[in-house]
């Protein structure tokens, strides 16, 4: 974005849009390379590939399952209508939430920023959280029902596959090489320069404090996030196939 890092002969031009909206533009292959929820990249794999630098996932990682009310948990068949509010039906946090707490309630999907202000007006009972709600929930008075990615830890020894940059196939695989080199250089000369990288993360962070956005950057970009590794391709299968089960169903 600020031409730190180059590839040849390539002009990028960027559109920065909310997690949803991008699922949905690469559903439509409206981008030649874009940054998606794993759970839409199981959806595209004939035209789009996914990168082996520049994705999210790990431990610790995960979205988290929110309440408006404390000691509430969503049940299914339970006494009255309950609400949760997802970030997207494309996003890998809506997935995490049918395959761990399936026909439990009525979803709703919404931009990820209007989730916690939502739940704190008493308009949801649940709300799936992700980005920098995960460090800010409790000074917002919210109660947590769950860890969504430490489900999946316990349950898969693997670490949560969230998101990665996709890439059309038809690029091929010369272009495709240059662009992972450019992505992990991209991040490398970040982890480099952290107070430069803050100024642009400053610019469209959604949350406003310095020491939040840093610790986003600290819990998200790992080793994974330069090369997603045999670890990340296993996490990703498993997530595959646990997809492939929800749609069975």
């Amino acid at each position: 974005m600020n031409k730190q890092v180059t590839v040849p002969c390539v002009e990028f031009e960027f559109a920065l849009l909310d997690i949803e909206q991008l699922n949905r533009a690469v559903l439509g292959r409206q981008f030649d390379v874009a940054k998606a929820s794993f759970h839409l990249a199981m959806l595209v794999e004939e035209s789009y590939e996914i990168l082996k630098a520049g994705a999210a996932l790990g431990f610790g990682v995960g979205p988290l399952l929110l309440a408006s009310r404390p000691q509430t948990e969503p049940v299914p068949g339970g006494r009255r209508p309950e609400l949760t509010l997802c970030p997207g039906k494309l996003t890998t946090a809506a997935l995490l939430f049918e395959l761990f707490y399936p026909q439990s309630t009525a979803v709703e999907h919404v931009v990820f920023s209007e989730i916690m202000p939502r739940l704190r007006r008493h308009q949801a009972d649940f709300g799936v959280c992700i980005h920098e709600g995960r460090f800010t929930w409790e000074a917002q008075g919210l109660s947590l029902v769950s860890d969504l990615g430490e489900r999946w830890e316990a349950e898969t020894n693997l670490p949560l596959p969230l998101g990665g940059i996709l890439a059309r196939k038809d690029l091929g695989p010369n272009l495709i090489s240059q662009l992972e080199l450019a992505i992990r250089e991209s991040i490398e000369w970040a982890q480099q320069r952290p107070r430069e990288a803050l100024v642009t993360m400053r610019k469209y962070a959604q949350e406003f404090e310095d020491d939040v956005l840093m610790k986003h950057v600290e819990l998200y970009v790992n080793a994974w996030t330069l090369e997603l590794g045999d670890q990340g391709i296993a996490a990703l299968s498993e997530m595959r196939r646990r997809f492939e089960t929800v749609r069975k169903s």
